[in-house]
């Protein structure tokens, strides 16, 4: 589809993710999220790259500079719009300091089995996001 925004069937618009203009149009705000993200969650470089799903550590440290200029790739969107959703679901939980170290923490629940969530979402990429986004909005009472 080359439309900018598709409808969905209750009529709202979301994003057309597969046109690149639309991309560069979002990819200022998901980058300086994705940065404040990486901040508060203590990431690595290569926590950092895996994450989003973006290059090498070259490609990483551009971003952090403002030195990147390319669009971000569908999956890189689709994977900060999950992890903002995890941190957002988590602060509407938790108190700041508990939200803010909980991808840390050892979870003992049935999605996780002991791992951390970040650990989680590190090895089973943007289906363990999207999981992880799914359990903490039914935490909430959401989904």
């Amino acid at each position: 589809m080359t439309q900018a925004a598709v409808k969905r069937p209750a009529g709202k618009a979301i994003p057309d993710l597969s046109n690149e203009a639309t991309r560069a149009e979002l990819t200022p705000a998901a980058i300086d999220g994705f940065l404040r993200l990486s901040t508060i969650w203590r990431l690595t470089a290569k926590q950092s790259i895996i994450l989003l799903g973006e290059g090498s550590e070259r490609t990483w440290f551009r971003i952090k500079a403002g030195e990147w200029e390319h669009p971000l790739s569908q999956d890189s969107l689709t994977r900060v719009s999950a992890l903002v959703g995890v941190y957002k679901g988590l602060h509407l939980l938790f108190s700041d300091p508990l939200a803010d170290e909980w991808v840390r923490r050892p979870n003992t629940g049935e999605l996780f089995e002991g791992v951390t969530p970040l650990d989680y979402m590190l090895a089973g990429g943007i289906p363990a996001m999207i999981e992880t986004r799914a359990f903490i909005d039914a935490l909430r009472g959401g989904l």
